[in-house]
């Protein structure tokens, strides 16, 4: 599982070097293939590419007239790109998110359980205190038995 914020840097080239915490992890269990993507802009996911085609698999039985479907991959299209992991670990963020992202310098690279997630570190605290956990959110995931 990849879990914890291990904060990194996105180089001159828009290359993201994955940290240690996560890469024994991802080359253990899922390889160097990756699709790099975002919902919004704001934040790159990387999804090891198998994790990626299981949710292509699962939206490949939908009909293609699917309104979510159209719109998730309208989004995950525009801002995505296949990348592969170069010999040092790292990843390049393709230039259409990293502008828009704002992937330079420091970042926050956080374990999403089966994918990463990474967040320009001065967005990152904006959103943590624009999106607070709420007593909503608490009794949601104590129904869940967390």
């Amino acid at each position: 599982m990849l879990r914890g914020n291990y904060p990194a840097t996105v180089d001159g080239k828009g290359r993201l070097k994955i940290p240690t915490a996560f890469k024994a992890d991802l080359d253990e269990n899922y390889g160097q293939d990756f699709f790099v993507t975002s919902l919004d802009g704001q934040s790159a996911r990387i999804y090891p590419f198998p994790v990626w085609r299981e949710i292509e698999d699962k939206l490949a039985v939908l009909p293609s007239m699917n309104k979510a479907k159209k719109r998730f991959l309208d989004r995950t299209n525009y801002w995505g790109q296949t990348a592969r992991a170069d010999t040092q670990g790292r990843v390049l963020i393709p230039a259409l998110l990293r502008e828009s992202a704002g992937m330079h310098g420091e970042v926050a690279v956080l374990g999403y359980l089966n994918y990463l997630e990474v967040w320009n570190m001065e967005r990152y605290r904006e959103h943590l205190e624009r999106e607070p956990l709420t007593g909503e959110d608490e009794q949601a995931l104590s129904n869940l038995g967390i």
